[in-house]
């Protein structure tokens, strides 16, 4: 049985945490390093890393407004929240990769002195760094189910490959030479392309969630197994599953017999919605229809599954 929605929280808000701190960290680095080393493909990669600070703030304030619980103005909670913070994010990527290629662009006309060889080693350092917070956030983000944290750890992973786009710029200039300068610029023209790819893969799902799409159809069939599985459950008739942030939300049509009283019926709603709720947790509510079983088409409800 999974971990109670309390605990993916809390992972959520640590993973978090770690990330604000790293990148910290990190963009202070890279920041000295490339401005005292003259290379501005490593200045771009501390804007990057800038703006892992930023979202990372975002995020952490996105999940504690996502786990609020519903009141009378937000009846169905506060999940969507995660969902607009995954949109910030990706806005904040994009306006990363658009001041990082316009300054690129303007280095490229204007020469500049070749960056000193020790900026390499920063480089290592960072991206070793890098796509190690990345796993650890993505496993966090798929043991928790969600899309806000996963759009963090894609965030740490563009900086990963930015500080790579900046590792081989550097090294072309250094073994070039003279005249060779520029491909410090255009990694970091290259590195704003990434970011940018990044930003869509972040926003898409996101934007999905806020739409109400359709989920996993193996999570749908689990569900409506279970419900079948029920006592008294003659056939489910409809099912939709939307995502709230970390959390889900099932709404259901049960046919049951037509000769059960209302609290028959009632009960049946409920161990129903018990039992989807105790295999995953995660499911903040089940709502559930109760209507007379339609012999006459239940063979072509159980087509449709």
């Amino acid at each position: 049985m999974a971990e109670g929605p309390r605990s993916n929280f809390q992972k959520g808000l640590r993973s978090t945490i770690v990330g604000i701190v790293v990148s910290a960290v990190l963009a202070l680095i890279k920041a000295i390093g490339g401005i005292v080393g003259n290379s501005y493909a490593l200045v771009a990669d501390a804007i990057e890393s800038t703006t892992d600070i930023l979202t990372s703030g975002m995020l952490w304030i996105g999940l504690r407004w996502s786990a609020k619980p519903a009141d009378h103005d937000h009846p169905y909670g506060h999940g969507k929240g995660e969902a607009l913070i995954s949109l910030g994010i990706s806005l904040a990527l994009v306006a990363a990769a658009i001041t990082i290629a316009v300054k690129s662009i303007q280095n490229i006309i204007t020469p500049h002195k070749i960056p000193e060889p020790f900026t390499l080693v920063i480089l290592v350092v960072v991206i070793i760094t890098k796509e190690l917070l990345y796993r650890f956030v993505l496993k966090t983000s798929k043991e928790i189910n969600s899309g806000a944290v996963k759009a963090d750890a894609f965030h740490h992973r563009s900086d990963a490959i930015t500080s790579a786009a900046a590792f081989i710029g550097i090294s072309i200039g250094l073994i070039g030479g003279p005249g060779y300068e520029i491909a410090d610029d255009y990694a970091a023209l290259f590195a704003s392309v990434v970011i940018l790819i990044n930003a869509y893969r972040i926003a898409r799902p996101a934007i999905g969630e806020l739409l109400d799409e359709d989920l996993d159809p193996i999570l749908t069939g689990e569900i409506r197994s279970l419900a079948e599985a029920v006592d008294k459950v003659i056939a489910i008739e409809k099912i939709k599953i939307r995502k709230m942030g970390v959390f889900k939300v099932a709404d259901m049509h049960i046919w049951v017999d037509r000769k059960l009283t209302v609290e028959e019926g009632h009960k049946i709603a409920h161990k129903v919605k018990d039992v989807i709720q105790q295999q995953h947790p995660l499911f903040a509510d089940v709502m559930i229809h109760i209507e007379p079983a339609k012999i006459e088409k239940l063979k072509d409800v159980r087509n449709i599954q």
